[in-house]
């Protein structure tokens, strides 16, 4: 199934295509019993962050990191096989080449007992606390309202951006 992603995707969006990562690491296991990997760099950074944040009382759960680009089109095909149009995809699921989880610096960030991957994320102490500090080691929100990728909010997708890095 062609998955029909405008030509000028990256272009029109201001979004860099993002290079498959290798070398990754495992962060543990998600609730769902999944394997995460991260880059080594995000790894750490992610095992500080979340180790940081428990000695304040908040709990965060790694919900999902690297996923490769064949993984990707896997998603939108899946979506495009339901019904929904390439248009509406594109608004909640970056294109193949696109994702920051391909680069394995992304990582998809829950609370214990809340659910997954909602915008209903902002509303807990973990996204407050993730807000407030996670720019201390080197995560950003890349996904806020209103951004310029044309993706719909995340409160939960944080990437891991080495200093020098944009």
């Amino acid at each position: 199934m062609a998955l029909g992603i405008p030509a000028d995707y990256g272009a029109s969006r201001g979004m860099p295509v993002q290079a498959e990562a290798s070398g990754l690491v495992s962060i543990g296991v998600n609730p769902d019993g999944r394997e995460i990997l991260l880059s080594p760099p995000a790894a750490e950074a992610w095992a500080a962050m979340r180790d940081v944040a428990a000695a304040s009382g908040i709990a965060l759960v790694a919900i999902s990191g690297f996923r490769s680009i064949e993984r990707q089109a896997e998603l939108i095909r899946a979506k495009l096989a339901a019904g929904e149009s390439i248009d509406a995809i594109l608004q909640t699921v970056a294109a193949p080449g696109y994702s920051e989880h391909h680069s394995g610096r992304a990582v998809d960030i829950g609370a214990p007992g809340e659910p997954q991957l909602t915008e209903d994320f902002e509303l807990t102490p973990g996204f407050r606390w993730l807000r407030a500090h996670a720019h201390h080691h080197g995560f950003h929100l890349t996904y806020p309202r209103g951004n310029a990728y044309g993706i719909a909010y995340e409160p939960w997708h944080w990437c891991h951006r080495p200093p020098g890095e944009p």
